[in-house]
C-alpha cells in the first residue's frame, strides 16, 4: 500500500507542472483559463506535500509498531 500512496504523491507533482506550464503558455492568450490554471497547480502542490506528509508519518508509525 505505501508503494501506491508514492505513485499518487508524484502524480499529484505531474499534474502540477503540467498545470504550470498550461500557466505559461495561456497568461497572455486566455487569462481566465490561466487563473483556473493557477488554482490546479496550488491545490497540487498542496496534495502532493500533504500526501508526503501523511505516507512519512504512515511509514513512521509502521516502524514504531514493528519495534515493539
Amino acid at each position: 500500500m505505501i508503494k501506491i500512496l508514492r505513485y499518487t504523491e508524484y502524480l499529484y507533482l505531474a499534474v502540477a507542472f503540467f498545470s504550470f506550464y498550461r500557466i505559461y503558455t495561456d497568461w497572455d492568450v486566455d487569462r481566465n483559463n490561466a487563473y483556473l490554471f493557477v488554482f490546479f497547480a496550488v491545490a497540487s502542490l498542496g496534495m502532493f506535500l500533504f500526501r508526503r506528509n501523511y505516507r512519512k508519518k504512515f511509514e513512521q508509525r509502521q516502524r514504531d509498531n514493528q519495534g515493539k
